[in-house]
């Protein structure tokens, strides 16, 4: 199992117990992180795709490029890009770029977006929502196989034998498809044949499992054998040295940004209690001291049927580096040996 860190780039707000820090900081601060989880010897590092005011992540190859030149080994993905509301063309030629700075560590996670903002600021209707998913996915897959492209869609202007460079150094440039829960999106990344990353920010890991094994029987219909077809799970995680501090550091920056998305969406926000029971053995966060970190994801992978990777989202706390750091070294150096020994056995 790969074991890795997502980060939304969240923007620091002051609060009680820390102060304001600058966009331009907290940025540096976020390739510190990036270099933190390299030097431990977690396997990969995502940013994600946002256009809002609370999260520093709208142009995220760019934050991935200048993590490359400060990492030696540790995989750079989105997390995720938005493909319905990007040109295929040009997402290809900033991951095959970043391929080239990395020297072939570079990854794609292409999903719709949890959010909407991009669809007008890119000006795309929502409406198209996944028609939009559908057409440019495949116009990215054909970028991958072949320089020379002729295609031709709804959304986009055709390709007629254009070729299109610059080309990655690895020879199939990864690329997974990014789901929340919706069974369509299972049945068209195992279609395709694709590694699917899952988000799992609530609720429990035990509910997506009927999920997975559509995702799979879709794929063996489509004829992918099983060493095609590979799962991960994005989750909200943080490890601390004992569940109470983990749990205690992670809750106040985490309800700030669910209240204000609860009423974006007209929800109600999650109380301390429902966050404690997310955390505990039947929820879907990964919070807690090394040791329950640990167990859970044994338990996880258990429960999955086996997982690829684990990617920890711990931006979303909007907490500062110094933390986040902490938290990191712990996952590397403590979770996560123990974690693969457990699994090697």
């Amino acid at each position: 199992m790969e074991i890795g860190i997502d980060s939304f780039a969240a923007f620091l707000p002051e609060t009680e117990n820390q102060t304001y820090v600058p966009a331009s900081e907290r940025m540096q601060a976020l390739l510190a992180e990036v270099e933190t989880a390299d030097q431990v010897g977690l396997d990969s590092f995502g940013i994600g795709e946002h256009h809002r005011a609370e999260f520093l992540d709208s142009a995220p190859t760019i934050i991935l490029a200048a993590a490359a030149a400060r990492t030696k080994n540790i995989r750079l993905n989105s997390a995720v890009t938005v493909l319905s509301a990007a040109d295929p063309v040009r997402v290809f030629q900033d991951f095959a770029t970043l391929d080239l700075i990395s020297n072939g560590r570079a990854e794609i996670v292409a999903g719709r977006g949890s959010f909407i903002e991009a669809y007008p600021l890119f000006g795309f209707s929502q409406h198209d929502y996944d028609a939009l998913f559908a057409e440019k996915l495949g116009l990215l897959l054909e970028l991958r196989e072949d320089t020379h492209v002729t295609w031709q869609g709804r959304f986009r202007p055709a390709l007629h034998n254009q070729p299109v460079y610059p080309r990655p150094v690895q020879a199939k440039l990864p690329i997974w498809v990014g789901v929340g829960g919706t069974p369509e999106s299972f049945v068209r990344a195992g279609t395709l044949g694709l590694p699917l990353m899952i988000a799992i920010i609530g609720g429990s890991f035990a509910r997506f499992r009927p999920l997975v094994d559509l995702y799979y029987e879709a794929g063996r219909r489509a004829g992918h054998g099983p060493g095609v077809l590979k799962i991960a799970i994005h989750a909200m995680g943080f490890v601390g040295e004992t569940d109470e501090e983990a749990r205690d550091t992670f809750y106040p920056g985490w309800a700030r940004v669910m209240k204000k998305i609860s009423l974006e969406r007209g929800f109600p926000p999650a109380s301390r209690a429902q966050f404690n029971a997310m955390c505990g053995p039947d929820g879907a966060f990964l919070v807690g001291s090394p040791a329950s970190v640990r167990d859970k994801m044994i338990a996880v992978n258990e429960t999955m049927g086996g997982i690829s990777r684990i990617t920890f989202q711990m931006s979303s706390a909007m907490l500062e580096t110094e933390r986040m750091q902490r938290s990191i070294t712990l996952l590397g150096a403590q979770v996560a040996p123990d974690v693969r020994a457990a699994l090697a056995e």
